[in-house]
């Protein structure tokens, strides 16, 4: 039994989220029943990072364990039929052969995310975006975001009900940055908890619009309870990248 580590990009509009679940649509789901069908075979699969409903990846993983794939076979041409049988929303970018240890959930060093903002309404990103068109202070953001490396118990902005037996956090980058009519919120980490970029973005957003001083922003960190964050920011402006 070999292991596989399978890549993929969706956008998460249509789903209820990353992890397979009961009376609801996700990307694990179509990518099992893809396989079953392409393989004539059960597959399970286990995913490196969870998204909630509507939140999109350009690259996330799952691995498998699966004698079904033949050794000598080019496993291009799998990805190419496994595309062919998936919805337009979700492609498979790679399938590539591991170590029968490898766990791409344990193994993964690292992971960004991306929340893209627009101000002045345009149709074509509304899926893609969060339509915030409200006057912002870029400088008071980027303190949010820079004070934000300064911290590692991340606990005010997990939500609630979360299985995890840590809330600390290692974060390396935490900047905006406005490119192409958007204004994007890019923050990477060893790890990230149930609904933590949302939290983060929202809370910022209080900071941005003067609603927020950052001395509370930081009073909000400290306090370690998520009732002082603002999850409201929507699913669709968040990218796994």
């Amino acid at each position: 039994m070999a292991r596989y580590f399978i890549e993929v990009s969706y956008r998460g509009t249509n789903y209820a989220g990353f992890q397979i679940q009961q009376n609801a649509n996700s990307i694990q789901a179509e990518l099992e029943k893809a396989l079953g069908v392409f393989f004539k075979a059960d597959f399970q699969l286990t995913g490196s990072s969870r998204t909630d409903a509507g939140v999109h990846a350009i690259q996330n993983y799952f691995h498998f364990d699966s004698d079904k794939l033949p050794q000598d076979e080019i496993l291009e041409r799998i990805v190419y039929n496994i595309n062919a049988i998936l919805p337009e929303d979700i492609v498979v970018k790679t399938i590539k052969k591991v170590n029968h240890d490898a766990h791409c959930r344990f193994d993964a060093v690292g992971r960004i995310y991306r929340y893209h903002i627009y101000q002045t309404k345009n149709p074509f990103v509304a899926d893609r975006a969060f339509y915030y068109p409200f006057k912002l202070d870029i400088a008071l953001l980027q303190q949010a975001a820079d004070a934000l490396l300064e911290y590692k118990d991340f606990t005010s902005f997990s939500k609630r009900n979360t299985q995890v037996k840590t809330f600390i956090c290692n974060l390396s980058k935490s900047h905006w940055e406005e490119s192409n009519n958007m204004l994007i919120y890019t923050v990477a980490g060893n790890r990230f908890l149930r609904g933590m970029v949302r939290g983060l973005v929202g809370t910022m957003l209080k900071v941005g619009t003067q609603k927020m001083s950052l001395d509370n922003f930081r009073q909000v960190i400290l306090s370690k309870d998520c009732s002082n964050a603002d999850f409201s920011v929507p699913p669709q402006g968040l990218f796994l990248e």
